[in-house]
């Protein structure tokens, strides 16, 4: 092998953590918003079996998630490999519990949103099932089989409200409890409904008309925030890659810097530093991006 091969083994190896990076940082945000309903990890509100293509792709979902979690370790071993040392392996392990995590919360994140989405339909379904004649709790049971379409299977609390519904329990109980659930606080508005109308002899179908407006109203902020702040989680993970495109054009240029990095004291400290810098930019980043969503 010549020396112009060997010299291309680490921008070869750059290019490919780059882009391992890249996927584990930003691949799932890539989905569209319906995709991101259908494929999310929350159960459905009701019971009732997924669709094949459902299951096909909620399988799919996770094992996709399974490898971006290692992506970390495989970038460690192609730099460990490219510059003859130990140090990018080790990073790389501890890189994986801690991707894990984050792929993890964003995962329970999306669970959240898909289970809001579905509280918004079950309002809508029960609303056209009373204005089409139905009595409440046939209404209720037929709304919550109709949406039914989530790729997991139901909880305790959203049993408890079908058991209720179809037999004449304490739904309004049951609506509580299955509130609890993160995502579904929009039943506990549908529960003070089902209260009113029952005590009282309020339209349950006008009252959830306005919850399902509400519920709607503030799921279209939260779509049009996390739109607006999509420049800045953008903006960090290019932050984030800036480092390795500085490796990748120092070794273009001939100045083996994975050689100065992983075999030389000076070079372990620029190491230290900049993966602390790193890390300090990244959780300042992210700060600024809860705040902007709280």
């Amino acid at each position: 092998m010549n020396a112009g091969a060997l010299g291309s083994v680490p921008v070869f190896a750059g290019v490919l953590c780059a882009g391992a990076a890249a996927w584990g940082l930003a691949g799932s945000e890539r989905q569209p918003r319906r995709a991101r309903l259908v494929l999310a990890g929350g159960g459905p509100l009701v019971p009732g079996g997924p669709a094949p293509g459902q299951r096909l792709a909620a399988v799919l979902r996770v094992r996709a998630a399974r490898w971006r979690e290692w992506a970390g370790l495989a970038a460690g071993v192609l730099v460990a490999a490219a510059g003859g040392s130990v140090i990018p392996l080790v990073l790389g392990a501890a890189s994986v519990p801690l991707l894990r995590r984050w792929l993890r919360a964003r995962e329970r994140e999306r669970a959240r949103a898909a289970r809001a989405a579905g509280v918004v339909e079950l309002c809508g379904a029960v609303v056209g099932e009373l204005r089409a004649g139905a009595q409440p709790g046939g209404a209720l049971t037929a709304a919550l089989r109709r949406t039914a379409a989530g790729p997991g299977g139901p909880g305790a609390a959203e049993t408890g409200v079908l058991a209720a519904a179809a037999f004449g329990g304490d739904v309004a109980g049951a609506l509580h409890q299955a509130a609890r659930e993160p995502g579904a606080r929009g039943l506990a508005g549908m529960a003070a409904c089902w209260r009113v109308s029952v005590d009282g002899g309020a339209g349950l179908a006008a009252g959830l008309d306005r919850l399902e407006g509400a519920l709607r109203a503030e799921r279209d902020r939260e779509e049009s925030l996390r739109a607006q702040l999509a420049g800045a989680r953008s903006t960090t993970v290019v932050l984030a890659l800036l480092p390795l495109v500085g490796l990748l054009m120092g070794t273009a240029l001939g100045a083996d810097p994975l050689r100065v990095l992983l075999h030389s004291p000076v070079g372990w400290g620029c190491l230290l530093a900049g993966g602390l810098l790193e890390v300090l930019g990244l959780l300042w980043c992210r700060r600024i991006v809860r705040t902007g969503e709280r």
